[in-house]
């Protein structure tokens, strides 16, 4: 796997915030965010804006659990915002969320995903010291990391990590 270099320049990865259990018959991907998601959702969202992280472009899995974060993230930043949802990103792996975030000519660019997969997105751009120093619990449902390109070193810095 080859580590994006600019553009983007920045990279906002959040995990889908907490989903309700799957109703009998009901498939994964169908599961929707329980009450305290949707709250969660709403806080990290207007956290984001409050703090000036704004995306270009937000990229969000089809799942609709990222759906409904997406859908926060939106009322949040206004309605200039775009949205992509791309099928790719539910049950992807790591290469596929790299492959994406590097396919981007946008300054920010924000994935809305699933984990395991977004921890080892963060793993594989910070590295796992790093990534383990800031997350040593893992990355939360409803975690925003927001890692910045430092051309000095040539290599992913976290910015902030923002939770609910």
């Amino acid at each position: 796997m080859t580590v994006p270099l600019p553009p983007p320049n920045r990279i906002y990865l959040l995990r889908h915030a907490e989903s309700a259990r799957a109703e009998p018959g009901q498939r994964d991907f169908d599961r929707p965010l329980n009450e305290k998601g949707y709250g969660d959702a709403e806080i990290i969202a207007d956290k984001a804006a409050d703090k000036g992280y704004r995306p270009d472009l937000l990229i969000s899995s089809t799942a609709q659990r990222c759906r409904d974060t997406a859908d926060a993230v939106y009322r949040a930043m206004g309605l200039s915002l775009e949205v992509r949802y791309v099928d790719a990103l539910y049950n992807a792996t790591v290469d596929n969320y790299i492959e994406i975030v590097d396919a981007q000519e946008e300054e920010a660019v924000m994935l809305i995903g699933h984990n395991p997969t977004m921890e080892q997105a963060l793993e594989a751009l910070i590295g796992h010291e790093a990534m383990v120093s800031a997350l040593p619990g893992g990355f939360p449902t409803a975690g925003l990391a927001v890692i910045d390109f430092d051309a000095s070193a040539t290599a992913w810095r976290l910015t902030d990590f923002v939770v609910v």
